[in-house]
């Protein structure tokens, strides 16, 4: 009994609560069981592991982070099998501020149903089977006026390696696991969690409509608006429908993608397709024909019937509209919006048709404002006229669409070697004077239709030679920050960073990429500040920084073990707490808070 109290089990006051004798009293006053998110894995693929405690009532439990030090804190210890890697990102359930007669002030505890989740990472040449996973949950019960002592309880799950496997126990991954929780982005696939995040995607689409990588592909859409009010409230209506439609279909698309990708074991997550410089190379060269006709020097004429379709005038058509939708969704993937990380947490790791269903809300929320126009088609009379000056909006535009490329240009430059991607500039600008010079000829003559075949037959030879350069390029020199930066970063080490955590130091973790537009943005204005920067050195955080350009498996493990699957994504590392996840957006003020606290 001297021994509990010295630990501090009860508050050494006056009346104090009293510590039973073991055997007096039944000790285990808590409901103790675990559960995992799947009925399988693939070997290599995280599995999120939920412990449920709950507490009898008129009992509570001390929570993970007590007011006092000396109290005892309930903990979870996780047993996994030999030469399995540790849990990660072990996160538990923010106590309550409760007063009770044998205390001077109130403390954090633990009432009702509690929930603790870590990130079980499978090795990658685990063999097909299942493994024990045991739980050890050390708790202490009390009631208004005495504590019991300390008990450990033991609780063990079979976590199966194979194929086939199917989201499971969606009650145990409802609840908020605190901010260090690996699983905290997970609900329950039905009612009201899946609901919510339902929610959550539709506004996280929404937001992406204005995010700066799909500004220039939403100035073509204004453009093609203004064209399609010429033809009356059904010109108007078919073409938001259709810009609609491009969109939903192209982020089922990726949903499909994910889910093959899923089943094949491979990594997946929110615009790792500019990780592939194939992928950029087109890119690159359609956005070089959208600037090209934009500037006037050529045009891709449509088949009469399509061009007509549920339009009347002049428009760009159905086809074009619908285009426009693929190219926005497509642009908006280097970008991460409020809300849109979590709904992607979610979405990837549920079953397929959850996937599906939570890619379709993202896709209805960016392609809101064309359905409500649709819905609504009078609300096209503020498009401003057409006019002369569409001639010079349409220049405009394109000097936009050339800004765009020159991005994709320097995202290329961190895939590929830099002798490749000079040779693929050489070869668009080769497209582009093909292009001019068949302007020259009249339309449908023999020359217009070489020059076309060249330029074609050129950017496929510019595209093939920057797909050849995949793995080329070497290593992104992160250990020495450069004379322009603020802050001295360090390249990301995770073993390390929950190294010096555990030795009480802060580690601030900035996952980024040269593809991420909101990355770049969020360094700029929030990140390299004096600010940021001062209060980095005085707290002494170690500032490391994560390449996530092109593709690192463990990189994409790290993000998915914090239920995230896009960047940019900011973590920091707190002695004695848990690591705090920020927003996509973050700003200086989330940073200097919580390095205050």
């Amino acid at each position: 009994m001297l021994l509990a109290v010295a630990a501090g089990s009860v508050f050494p006051t006056p009346g104090s609560a009293q510590i039973p004798q073991q055997g007096v009293f039944d000790l285990e006053k808590g409901d103790i069981s675990v559960a995992l998110d799947r009925t399988a894995y693939l070997a290599g693929e995280p599995a999120e592991l939920a412990v449920r405690l709950v507490i009898e009532d008129g009992w509570h439990a001390n929570s993970n982070q007590p007011t006092y030090d000396y109290l005892i804190a309930t903990a979870v210890d996780l047993e996994l099998p030999p030469d399995w890697p540790p849990a990660r990102a072990v996160g538990y359930s923010p106590g309550e501020m409760k007063t009770f007669s044998f205390a001077p002030t109130a403390i954090s505890v633990y009432e009702g149903e509690v929930f603790v989740r870590a990130s079980v990472p499978t090795p990658a040449g685990a063999s097909p089977g299942t493994y024990p996973i045991r739980a050890n949950v050390t708790y202490q019960a009390c009631d208004d006026k005495m504590c019991l002592a300390p008990v450990t309880t033991p609780a063990t799950v079979g976590l199966t390696v194979g194929t086939g496997g199917q989201a499971a126990n969606p009650e145990f991954f409802a609840a908020d696991a605190g901010d260090g929780a690996a699983a905290a982005g997970q609900a329950a696939g039905s009612g009201r969690g899946f609901l919510w995040f339902v929610l959550l995607g539709f506004v996280g689409g929404l937001i992406l409509n204005a995010m700066p990588c799909v500004l220039p592909i939403l100035s073509l859409k204004v453009f093609g608006l203004v064209k399609s009010a010429e033809g009356g409230r059904r010109a108007v209506t078919a073409g938001g429908l259709a810009t609609a439609a491009g969109i939903i279909l192209s982020f089922l698309l990726l949903a499909a993608a994910a889910i093959v990708a899923r089943s094949a074991g491979v990594a997946v997550g929110w615009g790792i397709q500019f990780q592939e410089p194939l992928f950029v190379g087109a890119l690159a060269v359609v956005m070089l024909f959208f600037t090209l006709n934009m500037w006037g020097l050529f045009e891709i004429p449509l088949p009469a019937s399509l061009a007509k379709v549920g339009l009347t005038g002049p428009s760009e058509g159905l086809a074009g509209h619908l285009a426009t939708g693929f190219f926005a969704t497509l642009m908006a993937t280097p970008c991460s919006a409020p809300f849109l990380g979590t709904a992607l947490g979610f979405a990837l790791t549920q079953d397929s048709g959850t996937t599906a269903a939570m890619f379709g809300a993202i896709g209805t929320g960016m392609a809101s404002p064309y359905l409500l126009l649709a819905a609504f088609p009078a609300a096209g009379r503020v498009l401003p006229k057409p006019g002369a000056w569409m001639a010079t909006f349409k220049v405009v535009m394109g000097f936009l669409l050339a800004a765009t490329l020159v991005w994709l240009l320097f995202v290329l430059s961190g895939l590929v070697p830099a002798a490749r991607v000079a040779f693929f500039e050489v070869g668009l600008l080769a497209v582009a004077l093909a292009v001019w010079l068949g302007s020259r000829r009249g339309r449908g003559g023999p020359a217009r239709r070489v020059a076309g075949l060249a330029a074609a037959a050129l950017a496929v030879i510019a595209v093939t030679t920057v797909a050849q350069g995949r793995g080329e390029a070497g290593s992104p020199a992160l250990g020495v920050a450069p004379e322009d930066r603020l802050i001295a970063w360090e390249p990301f080490d995770r073993d390390r960073a929950e190294e010096l955590s555990a030795a009480g130091s802060y580690v601030f973790v900035d996952v980024t990429a040269d593809w991420c537009f909101t990355c770049k943005v969020n360094e700029a204005l929030f990140l390299e500040t004096e600010e940021v920067a001062g209060a980095f050195e005085e707290h002494d955080v170690i500032a490391m920084r994560a390449d996530w350009t092109r593709r690192d498996e463990s990189i994409g493990r790290y993000l998915a073990d914090f239920g995230r699957y896009g960047i940019p994504f900011y973590v920091l590392y707190r002695p004695g707490r848990g690591p705090h996840v920020f927003s996509e957006l973050i700003s200086k003020s989330a940073i200097l808070d919580m390095l205050g606290d």
